[in-house]
């Protein structure tokens, strides 16, 4: 099942005996462990029949012991293992799998890394139908949007492709750090607002709204050097508020697309490029811009002098220059 299917389930009192919830995403597991935690058991049972256990201090054959034991004055009994990857002898668990207690409800969270899926552990568990096994997997860039958005739209709120794009830019993939910068925001619109512009988003995570990443990536698309420069200046003068990484992030993803968009058959159909290039169609514009800035054999340059600069800031191949004189470099070579 998906997260939006586990959860709907739940919250319908479709519990499951087990939940085995593991992968490099955490905030898909703990936000599935939290429903199933509020849905399983009432307030007036929870106090008898919940216990939480963990890793590091939890002895498999004492997690199995536990899930065993009959409820007390309850429909079942709530067993939560948090941090489930640092526990030793996990293979202990698989004769429970086999044949778990009905009244019981077993969750386990198996954070920050995928599950062997040729151990007996993995098998057992896929085969077993009163077991639902969920993988966490890390959200890719083209997908934070998408989401974003959905995130919102179950809020009956909506947001701006730009601020979309910004907060990516500058919180990265990490969900629960976005979903907490979308809260923040929610509650700094106040009442009767139903949209979050690029205004409410620089205002909120304290970037300029002239001098950010996205604005020297609009400076480059068009060409507009003395943008550039002037942004530049202002980085320099606060490099902690737009570090190198975050920069050169935001320029690889427009450049590493605009190489695709070459090659694309049809490059004035917006809706077919923003599909091939998983892009909000309102960014369109900016690749056919940028295609008619910069030949193809100048855009492989610059994806291969982001890679450059990249490993330069990390310190490879660079061992005095600072990060603000290697972005002024790296810009200077992109727009000549």
């Amino acid at each position: 099942m998906t997260f939006d299917e586990i959860i709907l389930k739940v919250k319908q009192g479709g519990i499951a005996p087990i939940y085995f919830l593991y992968g490099e995403e955490p905030y898909f597991i703990d936000k599935i462990a939290e429903t199933v935690q509020r849905h399983a058991l009432t307030d007036a049972e929870r106090g008898f029949n919940e216990l939480i256990m963990y890793g590091k201090d939890t002895d498999s054959t004492n997690l199995v012991h536990a899930a065993r034991q009959y409820p007390m004055g309850a429909q079942r009994q709530l067993i939560v293992l948090r941090e489930a990857q640092y526990m030793d002898k996990m293979e202990v668990i698989e004769n429970y799998f086999r044949a778990p207690l009905l009244s019981t409800v077993l969750v386990i969270s198996y954070k920050y890394k995928a599950l062997d899926k040729r151990t007996k552990l993995y098998t057992t568990l896929t085969k077993q139908p009163q077991a639902v096994v969920f993988e966490s997997k890390k959200m890719y860039d083209n997908q934070m949007a998408q989401w974003i958005t959905g995130y919102l739209s179950e809020r009956k709120l909506s947001i701006e492709p730009r601020a979309s794009q910004l907060l990516i830019e500058f919180l990265g993939t990490e969900l629960e750090k976005v979903a907490q910068a979308v809260e923040k925001l929610m509650v700094a619109m106040g009442a009767g607002k139903t949209q979050i512009t690029v205004d409410d988003v620089l205002r909120n995570i304290g970037v300029s709204k002239e001098y950010n990443p996205f604005e020297l990536q609009s400076a480059l698309i068009n060409k507009d050097v003395m943008k550039a420069n002037r942004i530049l200046k202002a980085f320099a003068s606060n490099p902690k508020d737009n570090p190198l990484v975050v920069v050169i992030n935001a320029l690889f993803g427009y450049f590493s697309k605009l190489l695709m968009f070459y090659y694309l058959p049809d490059k004035n159909n917006k809706a077919a490029v923003a599909s091939a290039l998983k892009i909000n169609p309102y960014f369109v514009g900016d690749y056919q811009k940028g295609a008619r800035n910069y030949k193809g054999t100048k855009v492989v340059e610059i994806v291969s002098l982001l890679r450059e600069y990249d490993m330069k800031g990390k310190g490879f191949g660079n061992v005095s220059t600072s990060h603000s004189e290697l972005m002024k470099e790296m810009v200077f070579k992109i727009l000549h």
